[in-house]
């Protein structure tokens, strides 16, 4: 059965390092908008508020030493918000697996069932390594494996007693249960990646690839786990920048290019191909470093990845494209959407008020995708939604660059 016939669920994304109008935001003229949005409580508050309003169903908060905690900060939020879930990056290993299970158990008692776990091996060993983690690539897949066999049986209620290659637990048992499970997301895609998705998690991530290179990943990852009887749900982590017509699109897309200048690509650049990651090797292969030629499939842009690491394209089109996108990935198998677009407040209107109506109208949507104010209307009697009021954002002027784009356009040739 495909997802397009199950329903899919979409997911937007909290930008705990910062928010900005381009990848990049290291200038802007005194008489341009934009400039740095620093990752407060209270923007980030609104835009947890816009996607649960927009009707997604959770959202992505990441890891690292270059983002607020992912923990700390979604537990506040947690307290502000009412439907949205949050699906939250960490690393197992750094925290012991019975206190990782306890956390979570915790989190899913005091949000209502909300928390989603986003599972990241760590593919970057220079940051590993900043963290405390000396282990090398296999080995941390391999802990990655006992993790999460002794956090679903704690979950469960049983006693783990485990003296494995990587983590040992001794009379481990939790007292208070969630009430539910929260579901365990992982991406990767070399073979030990797969291998652990196929044997552990609900959901298998993958960064967002164009349709026939992703293919095979995804059946190979499906084989694995049909090898063990289990079914895994799919999902795609991708940007978007979608508008009314195709050409606003593309414009906006070119500006988020906007005044990077050329050796700060190149030094991004340089950091990525020393990543230990199949993923990002996967992801920088579609554009090579250059700005020459970056829609490598209808309506999938690489440009983002000369920027950042990670999720390195986005869906960019009118609405109808990226809906038709969407419904192309779907077919895929594609059950979960993970999007984003810069910036994340104003972008998460776009797609919920441009591409979401016509992903419902063609019944693509399951439970998921409801705005809330639809929603509310089946409240009991005196619930109410909390305001939240709108915070100051931070702005720094400073001079202009340009990032120069080989022959006018790094869209490519059609």
């Amino acid at each position: 059965m495909s997802a397009a016939s199950e329903g899919i669920r979409l997911h937007w994304f909290l930008p705990t390092q910062g928010d900005g109008r381009r990848l990049v935001e290291e200038s802007r003229p005194a008489a341009r908008a934009g400039g740095p949005r620093a990752a407060s409580l209270g923007y980030l508050t609104q835009v947890a508020l816009a996607a649960e309003e927009l009707g997604f169903e959770g959202a992505l908060t990441p890891t690292g030493l270059w983002c607020e905690d992912a923990w700390v900060t979604t537990a506040m939020l947690s307290q502000r918000t009412e439907r949205l879930k949050f699906m939250i990056a960490f690393r197992p290993g750094l925290v012991s697996p019975t206190l990782a299970a306890q956390m979570a158990a915790t989190f899913q008692r005091h949000s209502g069932g909300r928390l989603l776990l986003n599972v990241v091996t760590g593919g970057d060993g220079e940051e590993q390594r900043a963290l405390g983690d000396h282990l090398d690539k296999d080995a941390r897949y391999e802990r990655t494996a006992e993790f999460l066999s002794i956090v679903r049986e704690l979950w469960r209620g049983e006693q783990v007693d485990l003296a494995g290659a990587q983590l040992s637990v001794s009379g481990a048992q939790l007292e208070q249960l969630p009430a539910a499970s929260p579901a365990i997301y992982l991406g990767g895609s070399s073979p030990a990646a797969l291998d652990v998705a196929a044997r552990h998690v609900d959901v298998y991530l993958s960064w967002g690839e164009p349709p026939s290179l992703l293919r095979g990943k995804l059946r190979a990852v499906e084989a694995r786990a049909d090898a063990r009887g289990r079914r895994l749900r799919l999902g795609i982590r991708l940007h978007v920048v979608c508008r009314d017509s195709a050409e606003e699109a593309w414009g906006e897309a070119e500006r988020l290019l906007d005044g990077i200048p050329a050796d700060t690509i190149e030094q991004i650049q340089a950091r990525l191909r020393r990543s230990e990651s199949e993923g990002q090797r996967r992801m920088t292969s579609l554009h090579d470093g250059s700005a020459s030629e970056l829609e490598v499939a209808p309506n999938l842009w690489a440009g983002v990845g000369l920027a950042r690491g990670g999720a390195g394209t986005a869906l960019v089109g009118s609405h109808e494209e990226v809906a038709d996108r969407i419904e192309e990935y779907a077919t895929l198998g594609i059950n979960e959407f993970v999007l984003s677009g810069y910036p994340h407040l104003e972008e998460a209107y776009w797609f919920g008020e441009g591409v979401l109506p016509l992903l419902r109208q063609r019944g693509l949507l399951g439970a998921a995708g409801v705005p809330s104010g639809q929603l509310d209307s089946a409240a009991p009697p005196g619930e109410t939604r909390s305001n939240v009021p709108f915070a100051v954002r931070s702005a720094s002027p400073a001079q202009d660059t340009r990032l120069e784009v080989v022959g006018g356009s790094s869209r490519g040739p059609r």
